[in-house]
């Protein structure tokens, strides 16, 4: 029998990869073998509701048809050239995902991490070439508790100890500011002189989806406008879709200088991320300054067209919207007697609950725990915070069953 055919129990696999696998993560105890739309099914054949979409990567579902299809076709044509050579999907997805989110131009890349390096890079340029900053003086602006990735640059801005210990020297460059601190903005903009650019989550959603006071995108971004500086905004896990607008700055009206995309890009079926910017900031890249062997591949390309697609013809922005409303809703009615649950947040069907318990507690991962005994799937962050972001295809129908499950699995524990 091959190594691919193999069956595996749950407590083997979790074995193998304790064994072999370098230990970067600590996943719930769920082995998960198949997936389907809002569902996924562990090993053995056990049924759950996923509510954390691989972290908004399956907006569209867990192996939705027309993704999957479109992934099939082209790989079986071919996959990948470099780009060394031009191909005959990049352009088109290009020109589509471009007038789709209504920018000038693409840069696509493969990962999360990689899109927002890439942001990086081309703010740093625009800044030398065309605000005429001195080399190596320009400074970028972040939000404290922010997470755009795990790569080197990023960590060196984040404020996570975990992700930050032992992994130095940092890089250079960049100023932390508090969250839904617009008067934070404005001094560091009033003071230096340097700043390239604004580097923010719409909705920061590692941090436990903590949603800015209404005001705040708009206000940051004309305030950027002000100093010359780019508005940066790092839409990876908020947009396409998943809080009930295309992107998250669509509620403030505020179109970003630079947008960066990936997750649900591909709806979870390959690695595909993307930079948006219109053609005066983005043609300071040149060629030879930057790129990646697999961005750009003809199967990324019709993968995200696919996803896209998706997105728009199930009106799944709309859905999202709406469940989102009702979730929020029926938890707060519920947290109102239940004191274990101190509040409800979030937009659309990225969403989160406190619970009444220190950051260090084990508390709410005892809930998911007992949630995945229940039949719904989701992860604690920053110790007592729990995300819910089920994939955007659920229906009302299954949304009220998941709810009476969050009730009940929390009525358990009996406060």
């Amino acid at each position: 029998m091959s190594v691919l055919e193999e069956t595996l129990t749950s407590e083997q696999a979790m074995q193998l990869e304790d064994r072999y696998g370098a230990h970067n993560y600590h996943p719930l105890p769920v082995v998960l073998d198949r997936g389907e739309g809002v569902y996924v099914w562990d090993v053995e054949g056990k049924k759950y509701y996923d509510f954390l979409s691989a972290y908004s990567a399956v907006n569209q579902g867990h192996c939705h048809p027309r993704i999957v299809g479109a992934l099939k076709d082209q790989a079986e044509k071919l996959t990948l050239t470099s780009r060394a050579f031009y191909n005959s999907r990049l352009g088109e997805y290009e020109k589509y995902a471009s007038e789709y989110f209504g920018y000038e131009q693409l840069l696509p890349m493969n990962t999360g991490a990689e899109a927002v390096e890439t942001a990086i890079k081309i703010c740093r340029k625009w800044a030398y070439e065309k605000r005429g900053i001195p080399e190596n003086e320009a400074v970028i602006i972040v939000a404290e508790n922010n997470f755009h990735g795990r790569t080197t640059t990023v960590i060196s801005f984040s404020n996570d100890p975990d992700a930050r210990k032992h992994f130095g020297p940092y890089t250079p460059g960049f100023i932390k500011i508090p969250y839904n601190d617009v008067s934070a903005l404005e001094k560091v903009l009033n003071e230096n002189k340097n700043v390239a650019g604004f580097l923010v989550e719409p909705i920061q959603g590692e941090a436990g989806v903590m949603v800015p006071n209404e005001g705040y995108l708009k206000t940051c971004f004309n305030l950027c406008k002000e100093h010359k500086a780019l508005f940066i905004a790092d839409e990876i896990q908020t947009g396409i879709a998943r809080t009930g607008k295309l992107l998250a700055c669509d509620y403030e009206g505020v179109k970003p200088d630079m947008v960066t995309l990936g997750k649900a890009l591909s709806g979870g079926a390959y690695p595909v991320s993307a930079v948006l910017a219109d053609k005066h900031i983005m043609e300071v890249i040149k060629p030879g300054q930057h790129g990646s062997t697999f961005g750009g591949n003809p199967l990324a390309a019709v993968v995200a067209m696919a996803a896209l697609e998706v997105i728009k013809d199930e009106k799944l922005a709309e859905n999202a919207y709406r469940l989102g409303e009702i979730f929020r809703s029926e938890m707060q009615k519920f947290i109102e007697g239940n004191d274990l649950i101190k509040l409800v947040r979030g937009k659309g069907l990225l969403n989160a609950i406190v619970i009444n318990d220190s950051e260090d507690s084990s508390t709410a991962w005892d809930i998911c725990v007992k949630l995945k005994d229940n039949g719904l799937l989701a992860k604690p962050t920053h110790g007592n915070i729990i995300r819910f972001a089920p994939p955007l295809v659920m229906t009302e129908e299954q949304l009220h069953d998941c709810i009476a499950i969050i009730k009940r699995t929390i009525e358990e524990f009996g406060r």
